[in-house]
């Protein structure tokens, strides 16, 4: 594994907001705050320890304000959608269809599995759920109370989940209305809303308390990016926060397919808060090296997780993150993405550079043939079944400005065999979406003078078959600075 911060002018050195791979080549397109989407050819360099080549191949120049979010179709304030033309030269793209309804811009938006919708969320507060071969409204979901920062679609297709900076996370079901007639239309409906949890007071003599799950709007980021597994099984919310005592520790919740009415697992150790969740498309086989996994799944899922100056990736088959990558920017992260074949992770950032890092063939696995999908997603995560937790596979010491995470030598194993694309990532189109990013008169201001702790603008990396070691920012299990160096044992909790 190799991979660092991509020193180029990605977008005439404004704010790189989201990033996209293309689901069956390796181009990774852009947007930023110049007002473009930019599309570029991502490939290894073949020199020792060299980062890998981003080169620029063409731009989609029709947005009249800052791109917030792109997502390509998985088949292949506002919202365009663009397709690609050949041309003598290469190739075009041209606006296909433009989607307007939002009353404020678009923050996040999400493909439908078989790519006819996509759902958007916006800072009007609400979510609109669109065909996409038609151009039209399929319906709007309401009932959140501030921006609503995060949308993601169920694979399955039977759920829909928004987070706001109201501090809720709402889950839409789908239930088509009707006898005979619009059968297949979709209905959704808020099935459960998720504001706060019960825990144990710190005075075991004390009743247990109830506290918020998430962040307030005063969260320094746009972005509270969620995300399903590729099957559906779980889903993983960011922005949460754990308060124990005097302490608010960030945190991750994973929420199972069979209750989505409460976090089953939570994440927690990250210094800032959460921002981002983006899954590997690719499944991969078992290793059988952890017998101490809380997902009881006939395949491994992985998945990346962005704080803001920080990135994560977890393995289910490990209860430690398998990489931790911290240092990167000199702002705050705004986008993950993996590319289809999950050689390449990249990250994008405020700060105008991304971070791409790309992993040798089969160091994350073998790749894992999917079948019967829906039999699988709802009968794997379940927390009752969680075994108990161990607290020695990942140290953090705040008080030293080096995170040490101690992972097995399956979590870095390398084998030599080419990476195998998974069967539900072939039949997929060249459609692109994005959506608008707020205006300059609705930023909050500390967006603009946000704090992010970096102890080293690139960080220090050495893979062995044993560990991962990174050198990071100081780390703190507060939100706030504090001058007591101290140790803790940190691992994802079950909750009861």
């Amino acid at each position: 594994m190799r991979g660092g911060t991509v020193q180029i002018n990605w977008h005439e050195q404004q704010p790189v907001l989201t990033l996209d791979f293309h689901p069956v080549s390796r181009r990774l397109a852009t947007g930023g705050s110049d007002h473009d989407i930019k599309i570029w050819v991502i490939a290894s360099d073949d020199s020792d320890k060299k980062l890998p080549t981003a080169t620029y191949h063409s731009s989609l120049s029709s947005h009249s304000s800052a791109v917030n979010v792109l997502r390509f179709s998985p088949s292949g304030g506002g919202i365009i959608i663009w397709k690609l033309h050949s041309t003598d030269d290469g190739e075009a793209w041209k606006v296909q269809k433009t989607l307007l309804f939002h009353h404020k811009d678009v923050l996040d938006l999400q493909w439908s599995q078989d790519g006819a919708f996509l759902v958007s969320a916006s800072v009007d507060n609400s979510c609109i759920v669109w065909d996409a071969i038609k151009g039209s409204v399929q319906q709007k979901l309401e009932g959140h109370l501030h921006y609503v920062q995060g949308v993601a679609w169920d694979p399955l297709g039977q759920y829909i989940a928004s987070l706001s900076s109201d501090r809720t996370c709402r889950i839409y079901a789908n239930k088509p209305q009707g006898k005979s007639k619009n059968t297949d239309r979709m209905n959704f409906v808020c099935q459960h809303t998720l504001v706060k949890a019960e825990h144990q007071n710190h005075d075991e003599s004390k009743p247990p308390v109830r506290a918020h799950l998430f962040h307030d709007e005063t969260l320094p980021s746009f972005f509270r990016r969620l995300a399903w597994s590729p099957d559906g099984s779980f889903l993983v919310l960011p922005a949460g926060l754990c308060k124990y005592s005097s302490e608010v520790i960030n945190t991750a919740y994973v929420m199972s397919r069979r209750d989505l009415s409460r976090p089953a697992i939570q994440l927690p150790g990250a210094s800032k808060a959460i921002v981002a969740v983006r899954f590997c498309p690719v499944l991969f086989k078992l290793r059988g090296s952890q017998s101490d996994c809380f997902f009881k799944l006939p395949y491994r899922v992985i998945f990346a997780v962005a704080t803001l100056n920080s990135l994560y990736v977890y393995d289910t088959e490990s209860v430690a993150p398998i990489l931790i990558h911290a240092g990167l920017h000199y702002a705050a992260i705004t986008d993950i993405a993996w590319s289809s074949d999950a050689k390449y992770l990249a990250v994008s950032s405020r700060d105008c550079f991304c971070t791409i890092i790309e992993f040798e063939n089969e160091e994350l696995g073998l790749p894992y043939n999917l079948s019967g999908t829906k039999e699988l997603a709802e009968g794997n995560t379940n927390c009752e079944n969680m075994k108990p937790l161990k607290v020695d596979s990942m140290e953090i010491d705040a008080g030293s400005s080096k995170a040490k995470i101690k992972a097995s030598s399956a979590a870095v194993e390398v084998t030599p065999s080419p990476p195998v694309l998974a069967q539900n990532n072939i039949l997929m189109t060249k459609d692109v979406a994005e959506g608008n990013a707020t205006s300059e008169n609705d930023r909050p201001s500390a967006v603009d003078n946000m704090e992010v702790d970096v102890g080293e603008n690139k960080a220090k990396m050495e893979v062995t078959p044993v560990a991962v070691q990174v050198t990071a920012p100081p780390v703190s299990t507060k939100n706030s600075a504090s001058s007591k160096p101290t140790k803790k044992r940190i691992t994802p909790i079950a909750i009861n």
